[in-house]
């Protein structure tokens, strides 16, 4: 696309072998020609990921360490630093959803391993980071947080507490560097990718949430064009803006409306929210 900011941006993007990280990597790429180097746990996945790229394949480069690693963001920057490779856009996408339970049904490790990495790890690499950011002619922090963060939702006390974390920490930050550095806050509802690989879903779970997911490039294409004309907030789904809009006008009701849709659902996976 001519004359948009983004084109021939450096990006690093957290979580980028697959699904949405993946997704928002490949579109930057292959529309605006930025060069991307994507964060991962997996080798093989990312390397998969990449050859679908074809030959654009060598704007897309990776590094492989855990987010939760402080170290390793140190020593990602000081590579970079070595290299005199300025980032301009750092994505935080990396993260997680706990199944469906009552909070008491947590361990403390689930706890701990949440909160590390949906929000904490964000946290570390954004402070790390931006020194570098900011030598950029167009610094930019995007976090992809969740409508989980803007509505409360039974069963994901950890998996809200973490995106709502995320909410509070990108909207003070737009403040304290307004008009220095561009930072939004991107909240999805459900989209195809493999956020409830950790939940219990049976072939009526599959077929209802199937119905409202987004498929996962409408999302992508979405998130992209907002970022490409620099809005500061992206509510994506239906679902993600009815939690946006009842929250605002009916915050008191809207949780709990949601609650009662999972209660009389009987879906597998909700079971665990209203049983002792």
């Amino acid at each position: 696309m001519k004359n948009n900011w983004l084109n021939n941006k450096i990006v690093i993007i957290s979580g980028a072998s697959g699904g949405l990280g993946f997704g928002i990597a490949k579109m930057l790429i292959e529309k605006y020609n930025c060069k991307v180097i994507g964060i991962a746990r997996n080798e093989e996945k990312i390397k998969r990921a990449i050859q679908s790229l074809g030959e654009k394949s060598n704007l897309f480069d990776y590094r492989i360490f855990d987010v939760n690693d402080k170290n390793s963001w140190l020593s990602f920057r000081e590579e970079l630093e070595t290299k005199k490779i300025i980032p301009d856009i750092l994505i935080n996408n990396a993260g997680f959803m706990l199944p469906f339970a009552r909070f008491e049904k947590y361990s403390d490790k689930e706890i701990t391993d949440i909160i590390n990495t949906n929000f904490i790890a964000h946290v570390n690499a954004i402070k790390i980071f931006l020194p570098l950011l900011k030598k950029s002619s167009s610094p930019s922090i995007i976090n992809i947080c969740s409508a989980a963060g803007l509505c409360a939702v039974a069963g994901e006390s950890m998996y809200c507490a973490t995106k709502f974390a995320m909410k509070g920490f990108t909207e003070t930050l737009q403040q304290e560097y307004k008009n220095k550095i561009y930072i939004a806050g991107i909240y999805p509802g459900f989209i195809k990718t493999d956020i409830l690989q950790r939940q219990t879903l049976d072939s009526k779970s599959n077929k209802l949430i199937d119905k409202f997911m987004m498929p996962l490039d409408k999302a992508v294409n979405k998130i992209v064009k907002r970022i490409a004309r620099r809005k500061k907030r992206t509510v994506i789904g239906f679902d993600g803006r009815f939690m946006w809009s009842f929250s605002r006008t009916l915050p008191s009701l809207t949780p709990t409306l949601i609650t009662t849709v999972f209660k009389k659902s009987k879906l597998e996976m909700f079971k665990d929210i209203f049983e002792e």
